[in-house]
């Protein structure tokens, strides 16, 4: 722990020296990180920083947990590729959204319409074939719905507005769990964050907004898990019965065994994957653009990286 506040010192003054931008190698400790800008995918290892697409139209990528690949999404449809940017594949023609690989690396989860005509929660083999539902769980015994239709027309420009129907979803390290927006909570709220175990289907509601009793309005979106599992952080929004309820885009991490919730990063931060147990990528906004930034999540330290969004971390084996 003492290592890491000294190496997060250094950071911050080689950070203030260099204009604020500080060596990727040292902020992440040497893990290679795939983020998004322009629409196009990156990866950067130690300072070094390496351009894997081109034409732009690329989101969310998501390291496999050998290193190997990176499941991404092109068109709102599924991909996969080579770590080199190298070999890419269409997994499926569905409408996809936010993929995430189970441990094992056998499987991609993502979300797509389901039988309800709500989001649904998929996965599909690594190596493609016929995707299957995993939630909600009465549709696993039916017919897949329709292919949906890609997105068209104008897509949204708030960036509130682009986060409220992000349908990112994130397996659990011991890969009995899928977090996800919406499921069965869509019944009796406006919007929610559900956890959902694979093997029964069953869920849990851990974040909800408007419907039931509660007077506000929000999201709560794009999951990720910490890699001991005994942390779960989400993107959330939030409109109050009063101005002082109010809650712009933030970060909260969210303890399953306890049910405690905090907010942690920054106003405007969002899309948090996490390095350890008290540091994470997160996108926010520097020098007028949006940023991958490493946070503390204890002292609230913070070190820009590389200009993008959408941060994954190829985490080390534990």
């Amino acid at each position: 722990m003492q290592g890491m506040k000294k190496i997060t010192a250094i950071l911050a003054a080689v950070g203030a020296a260099l204009g604020g931008v500080a060596p990727a190698a040292a902020a992440t400790s040497g893990s290679p990180v795939a983020y998004v800008r322009n629409g196009d995918i990156y990866v950067s290892r130690g300072s070094a920083e390496t351009r894997l697409t081109t034409g732009g139209g690329r989101s969310r990528p998501h390291w496999s947990p050998d290193g190997r690949q990176i499941a991404y999404l092109k068109g709102g449809q599924l991909w996969t590729m080579k770590a080199d940017g190298t070999a890419a594949r269409r997994l499926t023609t569905r409408a996809a959204a936010g993929p995430s690989w189970s441990p094992d690396g056998r499987w991609i989860a993502f979300a797509s319409l389901s039988c309800t005509g709500g989001p649904g929660v998929y996965r599909i083999a690594a190596t493609g074939g016929n995707p299957a539902v995993l939630f909600p769980r009465d549709c696993r015994e039916q017919d897949l719905p329709g292919e949906p239709a890609l997105p068209t027309g104008r897509a949204p420009t708030s960036l509130t507005e682009r986060l409220r129907t992000d349908d990112a979803v994130a397996w659990s390290p011991d890969g009995s769990k899928i977090a996800f927006r919406g499921g069965d909570c869509e019944s009796v709220y406006d919007a929610c964050l559900s956890v959902g175990t694979v093997a029964t289907g069953g869920e849990q509601t851990v974040a909800a907004y408007g419907g039931g009793s509660l007077q506000n309005r929000g999201f709560a979106v794009v999951p990720g898990w910490r890699a001991d599992g005994k942390r779960l952080a989400w993107t959330a929004y939030q409109e109050g019965e009063t101005a002082a309820q109010n809650e712009p885009v933030h970060l909260v991490e969210y303890d399953p065994a306890s049910r405690v919730k905090r907010t942690v990063g920054g106003v405007g931060d969002r899309e948090l994957t996490y390095l350890d147990a008290t540091h994470g990528l997160v996108t926010g906004q520097y020098r007028g653009h949006s940023w991958v930034m490493t946070v503390g999540l204890t002292d609230g330290s913070r070190t820009p990286l590389r200009e993008g969004s959408q941060p994954s971390v190829l985490a080390a084996k534990r």
